[in-house]
This record gives structure tokens, C-alpha cells and sequence, in this order.
């Protein structure tokens, strides 16, 4: 996709939504970090589910350990794979005490080597609880990406890294937010809403003609 149609492409997302949120809900950095472990292979939705009373009782680490590993998959079983998540969750809340004063870490390298942590997790708490402009690339960001042609490649990381060299510096801070939620509600998996996509003449995917506007999943 050329450098103007990129800027039109970011634009109309910008209009569409000016102020595009995660869905997931947190009250604080440390809950945030913990929702978003949880939401790896698993809906917002199920995990807003989860953490609704979660949330209720805990609200740092201290609060974490405290609850306990037992404690919190009690919580957490409706969540897929909640025995490895909270053995993680509970190691990294230990982690975050011992090591940093029970505060969220504000870079990279120290995120990731939280466990559960990865490189898309450590991409959302630096875009969404320090401000900064990162792309977590997730499976919906990775679909409209190669999809669309602003940013084609064989894995999250090569898109990733597409995606930073082309999306203007304007529109880093928001790419995150636009692109999943544009995945999440138009561009979908398999019944995509092309007709009512505001990038369809913008798009670079073959198939676009071929839908209509009626499919969503």
C-alpha cells in the first residue's frame, strides 16, 4: 500500500473511532497486566466475565499472593487455560514485589521477563498503561494487516515491525486499538463486512469483491 493511501487508511479509522479503547476492563496498571495474561487464546468478553469479582478483591500484588494460586483459578476456570495462567500470574505478582517495588515496569525487557509475559503482552501495557507507541500484533491485527496490504508478512513479528515503519507517528499511539477493533467488527476471520468497511476502496485483498455486506461473526 503507498505512503498516501497508509495516511487515508489510519484517517478513516481515526474518524470512525477518535477514541478507541481497549475492551478489555482494569482498573490499574498491575489489573491490567493481569487481564491481558489472561486474555491470551481467550475472548475480552470471557475474561471481563472472570475479572468482574476478581477485581472486587484484587488490585496489586500483595493482593494476588495473598488470594493465593488455588484462589485465583477459582475465579479464573472459566478462562481457557487457567491452571498455567494463574501459576503464572502468581509467580509474576512474587516477581513484581521483589523486584520492583510491586510496580508495573515501564520497558521492555523487564516486562518479558515476567512470566506469561511475551512480546504482545509487553506491547499492550507499554501502549495502553505508559502511553507509548507500540503494536501488539494479535491474530485480528495480523489478518487485516497482510489482508489489506499496509503491512504484509509470514509471522506477527515481520508485521509488527511492518507495521511500525509505515504507520505514520500520529497514528502510532491509536494502530493498536483501530486494527483489532476494526478485526474484531468488520474485517472478521471468515464472514468479513466488506461493503460496510469504511478502507474498502483502500483494501488490496482480492477477495473483497466477491463479499457482501450481510456476513459477520
Amino acid at each position: 500500500m503507498t505512503p498516501t493511501n497508509i495516511e487515508k487508511f489510519y484517517e478513516r479509522l481515526s474518524k470512525a473511532t477518535p477514541h478507541p479503547q481497549t475492551e478489555l476492563n482494569y482498573t490499574n496498571a498491575y489489573t491490567l497486566l493481569v487481564a491481558v495474561v489472561l486474555s491470551a487464546q481467550a475472548t475480552d468478553r470471557s475474561v471481563n466475565k472472570a475479572t468482574a469479582s476478581l477485581f472486587a478483591r484484587v488490585q496489586t500484588p500483595e493482593d494476588m499472593l495473598a488470594l493465593g494460586e488455588d484462589g485465583l483459578r477459582h475465579y479464573v476456570r472459566s478462562i481457557g487455560l487457567f491452571n498455567s495462567k494463574a501459576r503464572n500470574i502468581i509467580a509474576t505478582s512474587r516477581l513484581l514485589i521483589e523486584q520492583h517495588a510491586s510496580a508495573i515496569p515501564s520497558d521492555r525487557k523487564s516486562l518479558e521477563a515476567l512470566p506469561g509475559v511475551g512480546r504482545k503482552t509487553a506491547n499492550v501495557i507499554l501502549n495502553i498503561a505508559f502511553d507509548q507507541p507500540t503494536i501488539a500484533v494479535d491474530t485480528h491485527i495480523f489478518r487485516i494487516a497482510n489482508r489489506s496490504g499496509i503491512a504484509r508478512g509470514k509471522n506477527v513479528r515481520i508485521v509488527e515491525e511492518e507495521l511500525e515503519k509505515c504507520t505514520p507517528l500520529k497514528f502510532r499511539k491509536n494502530a493498536h486499538q483501530w486494527l483489532i477493533l476494526h478485526g474484531r467488527y468488520v474485517c472478521t476471520a471468515r464472514k468479513p463486512r466488506c461493503l460496510d468497511c469504511c478502507l474498502y476502496d483502500l483494501c488490496e485483498w482480492e477477495e473483497k469483491n466477491k463479499r457482501d455486506s450481510k456476513g459477520s461473526e
